[in-house]
């Protein structure tokens, strides 16, 4: 099967081009948002190809998956020769993120549109968009997994948040300066000192103690289940799909900042408490959050799309 998709999230990206298709990648000569082709920091199989604008014009494409309204409205059909999603092109919609304004508003682009199906990646954010009558499907996140790599000795926590600045209290970064009272906590990501590839950003938070997880709304980040897989225990907010995602026995999941901060002690002061809460937490996130269930879900869903 030959899957058209934008690189929009390197990481969700990684996990679904891991399996049995051809991927289409639209590249462009300045590789921005609207063609940046295969990854840099990411390792991706052989199987995703770049195309260019006259080359995806003239593909044989089985399925598109899209994943920004501007594909919907109008990338799209203008990258494939004219062909419409949905209509000419068997087309799902992914969702990666939970919506954003007032409850009653929050409508997605894609609502209403029958021939689609809006794939989302938590149940939290299933029920949070308004699809009307688009049909619906929640395929949970997966990762290629890293190893139990965790080791733990730097008494420091880690946390991965892309552009903590700029996205300020949506991310918590407000919230990291009162954390850091009870363990030193160092940012990776985009926009910060410590920008790093996947392989590197992964051996580089296993040195560290802890995951840190402040996110106050956003979907559910692959870097937290990453970390999990990784075999760190966690310390994060009850917000949006959390609670589903890191089991009690996994860390420290909870609104108060008092009770965030005594688990970061407690695992600063303990390393064996955190190894026991990084086994579980890998358990859980190999069982829940493993490839093969993914990559499963996906092919099943794919393949009814493509059949109508």
């Amino acid at each position: 099967m030959n899957v058209f998709l934008w690189h929009v999230h390197g990481s969700w990206t990684t996990a679904f081009v891991q399996g049995r298709h051809r991927y289409l990648v639209p590249v462009l000569p300045e590789r921005g948002p609207e063609g940046r082709g295969r990854a840099d920091t990411y390792e991706w199989p052989d199987s995703v190809v770049e195309v260019s604008p006259e080359e995806a014009a003239r593909a044989a494409v089985d399925v598109v998956v899209l994943q920004r309204p501007d594909e919907l409205s109008r990338l799209a059909a203008s990258w494939l020769g004219g062909r419409r999603p949905g209509r000419d092109l068997p087309a799902v919609y992914l969702e990666h993120n939970a919506p954003q304004g007032r409850i009653s508003e929050m409508r997605h682009p894609a609502a209403d549109r029958p021939e689609l199906t809006v794939v989302h990646v938590t149940h939290f954010n299933r029920l949070f968009w308004d699809t009307g009558g688009t049909p619906v499907r929640v395929i949970e996140h997966g990762v290629v997994d890293p190893g139990h790599l965790y080791e733990g000795r730097l008494a420091r926590g880690a946390a991965a948040i892309n552009e903590p600045v700029r996205r300020g209290r949506v991310v918590g970064a407000d919230l990291l300066p009162e954390l850091r009272l009870s363990l030193p906590i160092d940012v990776f990501g985009i926009a910060t000192d410590r920008d790093l590839p996947q392989w590197r950003l992964h051996r580089e938070m296993a040195r560290r103690r802890a995951y840190v997880h402040p996110y106050r709304w956003t979907s559910l980040g692959l870097a937290l289940i990453e970390a999990m897989h990784i075999g760190m225990p966690v310390v994060a907010l009850a917000t949006t799909e959390v609670p589903e995602a890191v089991p009690p026995a996994a860390g420290f999941v909870s609104n108060r900042l008092d009770r965030l901060c005594d688990g970061l002690r407690r695992l600063g002061g303990d390393r064996q408490l955190a190894c026991e809460m990084g086994a579980a937490a890998r358990e859980h996130a190999l069982c829940r959050y493993g490839l093969k269930r993914f990559l499963g879900e996906w092919d099943q869903l794919l393949e009814e799309v493509c059949r109508g």
